[in-house]
């Protein structure tokens, strides 16, 4: 399953960059006052699904542009072909291909390929997780004044009045905070340890299906902004270090939202 979905990302992540900066803005479109589809989310779609029905015919699937797809199954393939299609479109290179495998409910694997940055990051359930082959962990600051955080949001009016809020405050609590516009690469940043957290109000399961696994198999932590273990329902994701995350919380309950 891991080499399947590994060939899926390369496969779409080959033809988004092949087609990276050539992409012509006046055939996007929009899905909704803050989302957009561009011809390209759609073909690397279709390569994702090919492979991955191939392969296993019988297993279900959620990906972003199609909804769900095939028969009831333990197995939910959740997918975003294009992570960051507003940044792909004005030629910013923080896009990404997210690919996650959840078993009864339960995540068991996430790949995220950034074909400009030659990024590969996989992660296994209870096996680690990995950016090109090597072993990657999560920071080890627990200061919010020495964080770094990113945000993104989900396209409803009450999400985006609610990351306005968290912004304000967390700006001007820590080190810094940043819209990066790909939650499955700012997933993998924190898996990393290049930034300390990501949150996100209203957060669609295929943008962040395959990089939670990343963070907790790096050694962080994945809740709601309450706090309870996020899962594949869950409306509102925080992913941090870990060591932050009881401070980011205490902070977010503070905040009428």
């Amino acid at each position: 399953m891991k080499q399947t979905a590994i060939k899926a990302a390369k496969a779409a992540g080959k033809l988004l960059l092949e087609k990276f900066k050539k992409l012509d803005r006046r055939t996007v479109k929009f899905k909704s006052k803050h989302e957009i589809l561009s011809s390209l989310d759609l073909e690397a779609e279709k390569i994702i699904l090919e492979i991955i029905k191939k392969k296993y015919p019988n297993h279900h699937i959620l990906s972003e542009e199609s909804g769900e797809i095939g028969p009831k199954s333990d197995y939910l393939w959740i997918i975003d072909p294009l992570d960051g299609t507003t940044n792909y479109s004005m030629g910013n290179p923080l896009f990404s291909v997210s690919i996650g495998l959840a078993y009864k409910n339960e995540t068991i694997l996430g790949v995220v390929y950034a074909p400009y940055l030659k990024e590969l990051y996989v992660a296994e359930k209870d096996k680690g997780a990995f950016l090109n082959g090597e072993n990657i962990k999560v920071s080890q600051r627990d200061k919010l004044l020495k964080a770094l955080i990113t945000f993104c949001h989900g396209h409803k009016e009450k999400d985006i009045k609610r990351v306005v809020k968290l912004y304000e405050k967390f700006k001007l609590s820590g080190f810094d905070m940043r819209q990066l516009g790909s939650a499955g690469l700012e997933l993998a940043f924190v898996a990393r340890g290049s930034t300390e957290a990501i949150m996100i109000p209203g957060a669609h399961l295929w943008d962040v299906g395959a990089g939670t696994l990343l963070v907790r198999e790096a050694g962080g932590k994945v809740t709601d902004f309450k706090g309870k273990e996020w899962n594949l329902k869950s409306e509102d994701m925080l992913a941090s270090n870990g060591r932050l995350h009881g401070q980011i919380i205490k902070t977010t309950n503070k905040i009428e939202t």
